[in-house]
């Protein structure tokens, strides 16, 4: 569970973003848990949505979780890619190399391009 400190110098996106790697590093988390929703997560803590969606993006490019459109974020593996957490399911013919991926990825991709 997440509990932000007021009286902590500390920003509240910097508060959740540790507190969720923390959880991680510790093995509170575990690959291919599901984190609360931005909006969930926000009300919770009485925080703006963009707040704790900064969090997230921020530990996201960190490769701690993986953002799945609207499936939602997960703890991820090890790093990028990483052999733990649920199975990705490759494209099947018919589909592109993007099929199932989250929007970040989506953009990621046709930015390098």
């Amino acid at each position: 569970m997440i509990a932000l400190d007021p009286s902590d110098p500390t920003s509240p996106y910097d508060q959740v973003k540790q507190q969720i790697a923390a959880g991680v590093a510790d093995g509170r988390l575990r690959p291919g848990d599901r984190l609360p929703t931005v909006r969930q997560l926000a009300e919770d803590l009485g925080l703006a949505p963009n707040t704790v969606a900064r969090a997230y993006r921020e530990l996201e490019a960190a490769g701690v979780v993986d953002t799945r459109g609207r499936a939602g974020t997960f703890v991820a593996g090890r790093g990028r890619g990483g052999a733990e957490g649920p199975a990705r399911r490759r494209p099947t013919s018919g589909q592109g190399a993007l099929a199932g991926a989250s929007s970040t990825t989506r953009s990621r991709w046709y930015a390098e391009r």
